[in-house]
């Protein structure tokens, strides 16, 4: 439990520029159908552990748990699993928390939790916020890594994923600011390519959709189950309701 919190608290911690109000840049609406398209989860778990693995864990997360996905244990074994781990493993991170932090100057957050840690009032979901932000890098020569977001500026983070998506630039411009006329604002005006990458913008966005609709799954493996549930549930308690209600009127029909 104590691991938890912590997690949590990292979690929220790398995620302040993101909750710090309404004024960033607008989340975009993370396709929520993925969550339940077995496929999508899938190539999302394949992304995960060729992307974020590397750096970040999982560790509330056991590689065995993707059979609720649709995977077996021999594939998961032979195309999800490379450090040598077993299949019954938590997801850990394969680099130790200190060569992390000597490398990256913090340790990387583990990615348990984060889809359902990071949601802002007004804003969006933590899928919102990761749909968003794994789409909006671009190249910043101001910056240590290269790199900035426009969802989390001044990102410590690369874009790991720019040989996919290629490389693009911001474009801003300064206006006046419309609630204070003699303020200047840098207003973000769309972005420009520089090189392609191996998957066309739509390809991208796909794939990263499967990537955060993972993470989404991997917050809560038993949502899909819990919903069902909930379905039942409510049909049998508007059937007792009428079973209740008749029973009541029958009852009741010869007293006046």
């Amino acid at each position: 439990m104590k691991k938890l919190i912590l997690s949590l608290l990292a979690c929220l911690s790398l995620a302040g520029p993101a909750l710090a109000a309404g004024g960033g840049h607008p989340w975009d609406k993370f396709p929520k159908e993925r969550v339940t398209d077995m496929a999508a989860l899938q190539n999302g778990a394949k992304l995960f552990v060729n992307y974020c693995l590397n750096c970040h864990g999982a560790a509330f997360v056991r590689y065995n748990r993707m059979r609720d996905i649709g995977l077996t244990e021999q594939q998961i074994k032979d195309n999800l699993v490379f450090t040598g781990a077993k299949v019954g493993d938590l997801m850990v991170n394969a680099a130790s928390p200190k060569d992390s932090k000597d490398w990256f100057g913090a340790t990387p957050p583990d990615l348990s939790l984060v889809a359902r840690s990071r949601a802002a009032p007004g804003m969006g979901s933590g899928a919102d916020y990761l749909y968003t932000y794994l789409r909006t890098y671009y190249r910043d020569e101001t910056k240590a890594t290269g790199w900035n977001n426009l969802a989390f500026p001044n990102v410590g983070m690369p874009n790991v994923l720019w040989e996919l998506q290629g490389q693009q630039r911001a474009v801003f411009a300064d206006e006046k600011d419309p609630h204070n006329p003699a303020k200047t604002v840098h207003v973000f005006k769309g972005f420009e390519p520089i090189t392609a990458g191996s998957m066309t913008q739509a390809q991208y966005n796909d794939a990263v959709a499967d990537l955060v609709a993972y993470m989404e799954w991997m917050g809560e493996p038993t949502q899909s189950q819990r919903v069902r549930l909930g379905v039942w549930v409510l049909i049998f308690l508007g059937i007792f309701t009428l079973v209740a209600w008749r029973l009541n009127a029958a009852f009741w029909k010869d007293i006046k």
